[in-house]
């Protein structure tokens, strides 16, 4: 009689520790959730971390392009251009981006590449040439310009006043996707892409989010109900 009871006691005892592998099984499925979390998060700044700085590259750009229509748009005293011509080749060709820093025109100096308000051009065309000379006629400061591939040097010297400023580096090419970027296709592209993916990375993150949620109480639910039928069970034998 007493050894029925242990079998019966140890039975109990075995039922009711039956759900500890759900729990075992709820914690490997909270830490692939956690991974997953972390992962999302990861995505989510590196999208910012990219995107944000661009959106507002190009806002503030296009605001101070439209404020003043006379003056090359900068940001922090750079101010990227597209090259239009080869008359620079093969230092800089057409098609690339070129990026200008803002400057004393006192520090312009004998073969620095400069952009400046072309002084024989519309007023507002843009020329990036190698200064070769540096005048100072009655107190006047200009430069006599010449394109690398050009053979000869650019008609009219150009006024102090005309400068944009000096060329600092390019980036190969890029200056073909940012006329794209200028169409309305690719202001599209520029504007509308960034803030879908955001958009995108927030609902699917949400969605992960209530998924682990729902699939959490299912869990919990159905440990309990485990629980339930184990003490049940247990109560059955001893009656």
């Amino acid at each position: 009689m007493a050894d029925a009871e242990q079998k019966n006691r140890r039975a109990a005892g075995e039922k009711a520790s039956d759900p500890a592998p759900a729990n075992s099984r709820r914690k490997g499925t909270d830490e692939k959730e956690q991974k997953s979390d972390k992962t999302w998060t990861v995505v989510g700044i590196v999208l910012c971390v990219i995107l944000v700085p661009i959106l507002i590259v190009n806002y503030t750009m296009i605001i101070k392009g439209l404020v003043n229509k006379n003056q090359v748009p900068t940001f922090l005293g750079y101010c990227p251009m597209i090259v239009l011509t080869d008359s620079m080749s093969p230092y800089i060709e057409e098609g690339d981006l070129i990026v200008d820093k803002t400057v004393k025109v006192d520090d312009v100096r004998v073969g620095d590449v400069i952009s400046f308000f072309d002084p024989d051009g519309n007023g507002t065309s843009v020329v990036t040439h190698r200064v070769v000379e540096v005048l100072n006629e009655n107190g006047k400061l200009s430069w006599r310009t010449k394109g690398d591939f050009n053979n000869t040097n650019d008609k009219t010297p150009v006024p102090s006043s005309n400068l944009v400023g000096r060329y600092q580096f390019k980036i190969k090419g890029a200056g073909s996707v940012a006329m794209f970027l200028q169409t309305t296709p690719g202001l599209i592209i520029c504007v509308g892409v960034p803030i879908v993916l955001l958009v995108a990375f927030e609902l699917i993150r949400r969605r992960k989010h209530e998924k682990a949620t729902e699939e959490d109480t299912a869990a919990l639910l159905k440990e309990l109900e485990e629980l339930r039928a184990a003490k049940k069970a247990a109560e059955d034998r001893k009656e």
